[in-house]
């Protein structure tokens, strides 16, 4: 029967050593204090083990050791230390599932009477990838935090109201239509490829447009943008449908305009909850904007903004949604060229 891998060797390929220290050993050596290290390991969403197992590294201490210097240095504060690593916890750890799973889908399988299994194979593939994947894992946060620091100084920049984590954006919902049905109809492959090619293709929609995707939800997705026409040309684009190998589900979307909240990643706050509520309202294949989003639309030609019916939504009040299209010019001009 094929062996499987120690977790022993498997921390030690990974993390460039073995697990040698207890949790005393690895705070003294680190020199910081036992409160501190303990906010710091659960924030990061390490699992808790034994007071005298050795769990931890040289790599743990070494890091523990470059939290602390951050406050010794003033950079952080205790608090924003512990908010910075439950950011970057919860970030790896989705970050770490998803690409095992994908290194998963191409490791070999096990050649008869070869004496390693999978896991084994996932280990070594892993391991041998692992330093380019994290040169180009510096680069991308690297990419990715200048992108964040220019949309945030821009917004700034241009409300009078703004202040550095509330500020106003268009906030757009996009769901899959039946998604219920759907998940009885297909099997749990196909349904993921469904899930998978929904996201891929939303992802790219809002990043070919100027838009942030904040985040997924299996058969949902956020995204944001600071301007109104990339955010109703998503919109647009993402209600045209989503064509999978499996299904061409439908999809509605709702956008609202106004002040959010910006916290870990995400946003929050009333005009969130209105795009999801117009997104809720919307039929399949169609966009509903709110009142704000469609007077910055009015005077573009490019689009169409159509009142439709008002609606009564639950701790909102009244809406007034507006239907939003291409102009039959623009769409006339789109067929004649195709």
């Amino acid at each position: 029967m094929p062996s499987r891998p120690d977790p022993k060797e498997i921390e030690a390929t990974l993390l460039g050593g073995e697990a040698l220290y207890t949790r005393e050993e690895a705070v003294q050596r680190a020199g910081v204090t036992h409160e501190f290290a303990t906010r710091i390991w659960r924030a990061l969403g390490f699992a808790t083990r034994g007071e005298d197992v050795p769990a931890f590294t040289d790599s743990d201490i070494d890091a523990l050791r470059t939290t602390a210097g951050l406050l010794s240095r003033g950079a952080l504060d205790e608090q924003a230390a512990v908010r910075m690593a439950r950011a970057m916890g919860q970030t790896m750890t989705r970050l770490a599932e998803w690409q095992i799973s994908i290194l998963a889908s191409l490791t070999p399988a096990p050649q008869p009477d070869s004496g390693e299994g999978d896991e084994s194979s996932l280990v070594g593939l892993t391991a041998d990838l692992l330093p380019d994947v994290e040169r180009l894992l510096v680069h991308i946060w690297r990419r990715q935090v200048a992108a964040s620091a220019t949309r945030t100084i821009a917004v700034l920049e241009n409300s009078e109201d703004a202040a550095p984590n509330y500020f106003p954006l268009f906030v757009g919902f996009a769901d899959l239509v039946s998604f219920t049905t759907l998940s009885r109809e297909l099997d749990e492959m196909e349904l993921a490829e469904v899930v998978e090619e929904f996201e891929a293709t939303s992802a790219d929609v809002v990043a070919s447009s100027g838009g942030r995707l904040v985040k997924t939800l299996g058969d949902e997705i956020l995204y944001v943008t600071t301007s109104a026409a990339p955010a109703a040309e998503i919109a647009l684009q993402l209600a045209d449908g989503i064509k999978t190998h499996v299904e061409v589900p439908d999809v509605r979307v709702g956008i609202a305009y106004g002040p959010v909240l910006a916290l870990l990643g995400d946003v929050f706050g009333t005009t969130v909850n209105r795009a999801n509520r117009l997104t809720s309202f919307a039929r399949p294949g169609t966009v509903l904007i709110d009142e704000d989003l469609a007077g910055f639309l009015k005077d573009n030609n490019a689009y169409q903004v159509v009142s439709a019916r008002p609606r009564h939504a639950h701790g909102l009040g009244q809406l007034q949604p507006y239907a939003l299209r291409r102009s039959l010019a623009v769409s006339g001009a789109d067929s004649a060229t195709g």
